[in-house]
């Protein structure tokens, strides 16, 4: 089940969005570039390692600074594949422009940098011994995920669901389909938990993080109210047209 698009059309153009697609984008063709070992060393270098934090002396040994805190920024525009780019990219372009529209263009980039932030910390904080260098702008996204199931709960999602070789479309709530997708966060990140191995291929708890912040500042926001008629005005407007 793909989301494709939703059914509120942004009121102006979304520079910042498109801004952090194409910058995604850029980062990525030049990860492409580099061999792996490098784009290893990239990953280690400006994406999230928790140990970094907690045993210094590991990062030492790796050559990692141990007081650099800028991939907790970096990250958020590093990719470790297509498929993870592109989704990413997909869900920021139907969610973000929305979420753009209510904040503006100021607004929504130190939001979206906030909540990417804020997801990295929650991550580090699940997992605190984890060598696993983090990347991507999951966390971030989630924010405006969950902003955007604030912010505008009558929207619709039209889905696409491929059955066998029939495309099927139809449209289901946008709360309906946040609420899944959160829960299956929780979910995941709850057993990731649990595990032995205790971290997996996902980030899960940046992005019940990154959700939770962007659900808190869409609560503060508040959906756009919509306007209604003073009782007077259509009586006015029958005397006078």
């Amino acid at each position: 089940m793909i989301p494709l698009q939703d059914t509120i059309p942004s009121r102006r153009t979304p520079v910042v969005t498109y801004g952090l697609i194409a910058a995604n984008g850029a980062v990525f063709l030049l990860e492409l570039a580099l061999a792996p070992a490098q784009l290893q060393r990239l990953f280690y270098c400006f994406g999230i390692v928790p140990a970094r934090y907690t045993h210094p002396e590991w990062a030492v040994w790796m050559g990692l600074p141990v007081d650099d805190y800028w991939p907790f920024l970096t990250s958020m525009f590093l990719h470790g594949g297509w498929a993870h780019l592109i989704g990413n990219m997909w869900t920021l372009w139907i969610f973000g422009d929305n979420v753009e529209d209510r904040m503006g263009p100021a607004g929504f980039l130190a939001f979206y940098l906030g909540c990417g932030v804020f997801a990295g910390v929650i991550h580090g904080l699940a997992h605190p011994a984890s060598t696993i260098p983090t990347v991507g702008a999951s966390g971030a996204i989630a924010g405006v995920m969950g902003a955007y199931y604030v912010l505008h709960p009558r929207s619709q999602l039209v889905m696409f669901l491929p059955i066998f070789c029939y495309p099927f479309f139809f449209t289901i709530p946008a709360v309906l389909y946040l609420a899944y997708w959160f829960m299956l966060q929780l979910f995941s990140g709850t057993l990731a938990l649990a595990a032995p191995g205790g971290v997996g291929g996902v980030a899960w708890w940046a992005h019940i993080g990154g959700f939770l912040a962007g659900l808190a500042v869409g609560r503060i926001l508040g959906p756009p109210r919509r306007w209604r008629a003073p009782a007077h005005y259509w009586r006015d407007r029958t005397r006078y047209v």
